[in-house]
């Protein structure tokens, strides 16, 4: 399962700012990254009068623009879209998500203060804070690095996510109803090897290497 990372802190803080470095970062050590970024005021990034902005005007419920070099899905939803769903549905090919936001998930959270903003955390008492990026001095039960540490929060990354990802040697993703049901070892490898298994004896499919099922 392709694990995701949240960046957390309040407008100003500079979250965007150290995403960025590392992203580029990650990206020179040979990673696929993928980033999510949280909107809570909503977008429009279909441009009026294009060819896609008709499609949707007209009803459509989802335009797929596609080309050569880039795809890109514009999706009515009736709710919003939870971080797990987007990588299920979106995120297949990359080695570690990075999401700007998302303070209420239960993944993983590294947490961005700027002392002329705020000396406050927002996820001071979560259990899923990993680490702080901030300028200033700070007493918490975690690694703190300066917040213009890219390549030390890059480290903590590749060793506590992309690498330990990488040692298992089975990957199971279940989603039930668009939600993803967090899985024990014993029920991941026992699902992942029994579907492997039915799948290795069909023509055509030996030694699979990546199987996707949806029923609907």
């Amino acid at each position: 399962m392709v694990p995701i990372v949240c960046f957390i802190g309040r407008s100003n803080s500079g979250k965007t700012t150290l995403l960025e470095k590392i992203i580029s970062k990650m990206t020179k050590r040979g990673y696929r990254v993928g980033t999510i970024k949280h909107d809570v005021h909503g977008f429009d990034i279909d441009k009026e009068g294009k060819d896609s902005w008709r499609h949707k005007k007209a009803g459509a419920k989802t335009v797929v623009v596609s080309s050569s070099q880039k795809t890109a899905v514009i999706r009515d939803v009736d709710k919003e879209l939870e971080l797990d769903q987007i990588r299920f549905e979106y995120l297949k090919d990359v080695d570690i998500v990075m999401a700007e936001g998302y303070k209420q998930s239960k993944n993983p959270k590294i947490e961005v203060l700027r002392k002329k903003k705020n000396t406050e955390l927002i996820c001071k008492d979560d259990e899923q804070l990993i680490a702080v990026a901030t300028d200033a001095k700070i007493d918490i039960n975690c690694p703190v690095y300066d917040i213009n540490d890219a390549d030390g929060i890059a480290d903590l990354i590749e060793e506590s996510f992309i690498k330990k990802t990488r040692d298992d040697e089975i990957s199971v993703v279940l989603m039930v109803n668009d939600r993803w049901v967090p899985l024990k070892p014993f029920i991941r490898d026992f699902l992942g090897g029994s579907i492997k298994g039915m799948i290795n004896s069909l023509k055509g499919c030996k030694e699979p290497v990546k199987i996707e099922i949806k029923i609907t």
